[in-house]
């Protein structure tokens, strides 16, 4: 899987080339790199808060130097490199983006701060409110207001926008949203406001509500829109700077970036629309999984992504992810926009574990890359999950991160001793460090629980599919105690987000807002308006550089009782004619779908259309991952290590990954180690490998 090449040649003018996958974590950037012929290299490179690029460049200068050639070798011979990255979600945890200003409708300048009466805990009186992004004497109301169909009623005042304009320059707001009641169904107020701005505020970032969400509700809408603002300007500069590096050293293509539906874009097109890489870490993942998954013919699973500072579940069904659009909140934020809809849990492997009131609390704060885990020696100094682990005997401390990190055991076991079995009154370290074990354990499964029993789903009754650096670790444990039978662990479960990026398609989604009761529907304006979102996702595919031959343009529309805050996404069957037949089958199926999800359908109820949209896909080119030879040799120990399994120190056969064939079992307990990551296959488990470099352990 990972030896290296040498003496590489520059590609010729039509061959294959490399396929770079960048996925940036909390505590590690995760590289995949498939050759062209089709063979894969996975790597790890520390995350670099302060600015991500260096640690992107530093990955792929490590992947060079695997290969054997230099970096600009490599990205002259590379067809694709496709990044996923946090900036825009630590943006927003941290809150330091852009100064943002807001115009909006005279009158709902507060509605921002409304929130539609959503209150993360109604159980806390003390909760404060959400750090604005936006200040209330950064946000100005004018005259003009559109009707519910669209049409004028009151003119635009460019009088009170240009005051407005000259009090935020006066303020030094850097970047600007822009959100006029009903402009989704006539941005033309909206588009004057952005021309005045580039006379009265030049240089300035600008939002536009119907560009960025061109839907109902005015909360949501306002929300996305100034999100957008308020990320926009930073990640446009973080993606400049590394398409500047990347084209200096030699990368003769655009640089593509997984958005928050799963999708791909360009970064350009993304710099744009950035609040659509917002919580696009974890698709990547659950799009490896899903592919994988279905290499094992399983279509219903929950997927699990335990990285170095978070935990994230996924419910898939029918292979495929929810994909939600309506009440997805990010950091005190609501986004609009359809977002793979996975739930994090702060659970890591980075984890720090404390005492708190003479209780033991794990997470959700993390060491990070900096310092990280004390074991790292990088000056970490409160114990992680990762520390436990270490001092239980999990991991190896001289084949850490394939023998380049030698772990400080000691350090950590020090560190436990003096801040968790102290003040906890424990006999031993080994008893504290299985505490945090357990402890983050059941963090996960709850969260798994969570996520499953929302959805009116047993969890018993699904696979496991685990990945993430540390998922393998503790896979075993939680399907334990959920009562879960199979697991799935791929062997490129370290890096597994970055393989899925090489393995989705370029894609956009078009909506466009359309309330109206559906019995009153208007067919033939419904249907002017998908053909109008098709011929614009396909026009913008192209002008990204995508071939829309063979691409899929899928309609749906989102539906609803009267009377509910949430709709549903529906399919349409078909590409034909929207006509009556067509509204009775949409109507239909929207009452199965909600019986399906929620147990229930109110047939004798009219339902209420919402929105409808265009899922356009390009069709692109996957790898095509090389098989393992299989043997039915017995798979062979190469050596045993004393572990603290279940509560005491257990001799435990340690077996090679790399060494391992297709078909071969191993009965726990027992470990695996490979490169990048550890699987603990614990008593009354069996893991076998299949020949597409799966563990099923059962």
């Amino acid at each position: 899987m990972s030896t290296p090449r040498s003496n590489q040649k520059k590609k010729r003018a039509g061959a294959a080339g490399y396929r770079i996958g960048v996925d940036v974590g909390g505590t590690f950037t995760d590289l995949v790199l498939v050759r062209p012929d089709q063979s894969i290299h996975i790597d790890k490179t520390a995350t670099t808060p302060q600015d991500q690029s260096r640690g992107v460049m530093e990955g792929l200068r490590r992947l060079a130097e695997h290969e054997g050639i230099s970096l600009p070798d490599l990205l002259c011979q590379t067809d694709r490199i496709v990044h996923g990255t946090t900036t825009a979600d630590n943006t927003l945890i941290q809150m330091n983006g852009a100064r943002t200003g807001l115009i909006t409708s005279e009158g709902h300048r507060d509605e921002i701060e409304l929130r539609r009466g959503f209150k993360e805990n109604i159980w806390d009186p003390g909760l404060p409110p959400p750090t604005p992004i936006a200040r209330r004497r950064e946000r100005y109301g004018v005259p003009e207001r559109l009707d519910h169909k669209g049409a004028i009623v009151d003119a635009l005042d460019e009088t009170a926008v240009r005051r407005a304009m000259r009090r935020m320059k006066k303020q030094e707001v850097e970047s600007l949203a822009v959100v006029f009641l009903f402009s989704f169904l006539d941005g033309t107020h909206e588009s004057r406001v952005r021309e005045i701005a580039r006379e009265e505020l030049p240089g300035v970032d600008i939002s536009l509500s119907h560009e960025v969400l061109a839907k109902a509700p005015e909360f949501e809408r306002t929300s996305t829109t100034l999100v957008n603002a308020f990320v926009s300007p930073v990640i446009r500069r973080y993606l400049g700077n590394l398409q500047q590096e990347l084209a200096e050293q030699g990368f003769p293509h655009q640089l593509l970036m997984i958005q928050s539906n799963g999708g791909l874009m360009t970064a350009d097109w993304v710099a744009d629309r950035a609040v659509s890489v917002l919580g696009s870490g974890p698709a990547g993942g659950v799009i490896a999984a899903c592919h994988m998954a279905a290499t094992a013919n399983i279509r219903d699973f929950i997927s699990v992504d335990m990285g170095g500072t978070s935990y994230d579940v996924c419910l898939v069904r029918d292979g495929q992810p929810a994909v939600e659009s309506s009440w997805n909140w990010h950091h005190r934020y609501l986004i609009g926009l359809p977002m793979v809809d996975v739930q994090s849990v702060g659970a890591g492997g980075g984890s720090i574990a404390s005492v708190v009131a003479g209780a033991l609390h794990v997470g959700p704060e993390s060491a990070g890359a900096e310092p990280g885990p004390i074991c790292y020696r990088r000056g970490g100094d409160r114990p992680t999950v990762t520390d436990a682990n270490a001092v239980l005997g999990y991991l190896n401390p001289d084949f850490f991160y394939g023998g380049e990190l030698s772990l400080d055991v000691e350090g950590a076991r020090k560190a436990i001793d003096e801040q968790i079995r102290k003040p906890l009154g424990l006999a031993s370290v080994e008893e504290a460090a299985l505490g945090i074990f357990r402890l983050v354990n059941a963090n996960m499964a709850n969260a798994i629980q969570r996520v499953s029993a929302s959805q009116g789903v047993d969890a018993r009754k699904l696979p496991l599919v685990a990945f993430g650096g540390n998922g393998a670790l503790h896979a075993g444990m939680q399907a334990r105690e959920l009562g879960i039978r199979k697991i799935l662990i791929p062997k490129s479960a370290p890096t597994f987000s970055a393989l899925g990026l090489l393995l989705t398609d370029p894609k956009i989604i078009e909506l466009r807002s359309c309330i109206t009761p559906m019995a009153r529907a208007d067919c033939r304006e419904l249907q002017r308006l998908f053909r109008e979102m098709q011929a614009e996702s396909k026009a913008a595919l192209r002008s990204a550089g995508f071939s829309t031959a063979k691409a899929d343009f899928d309609r749906v529309a989102h539906i609803c009782y009267p009377g509910q805050t949430f709709d549903l996404k529906v399919p349409l069957r078909g590409n034909g004619t929207f006509n009556r037949a067509a509204l009775k089958s949409l109507v239909e199926d929207f009452h199965a779908l909600h019986e399906k999800l929620h147990t229930y359908a109110s047939r004798d109820q009219g339902p209420i259309l919402r929105a409808i949209g265009v899922e356009a896909r390009a069709g692109s080119e996957k790898p095509r991952l090389t098989r393992l030879p299989g043997s039915g040799k017995p798979a062979r120990a190469k050596e045993k290590r004393r572990t603290f399994l279940e509560g005491r120190w257990v001799s435990t056969p340690i077996y090679d990954g790399e060494s391992l064939k297709a078909r071969q079992k191993i009965a726990g307990p027992a470990i695996i180690e490979e490169r990048l990551t550890t699987v603990v296959i614990y008593r009354g488990q069996t893991a076998r490998l299949d020949a597409n470099g799966i563990y099923h352990i059962e």
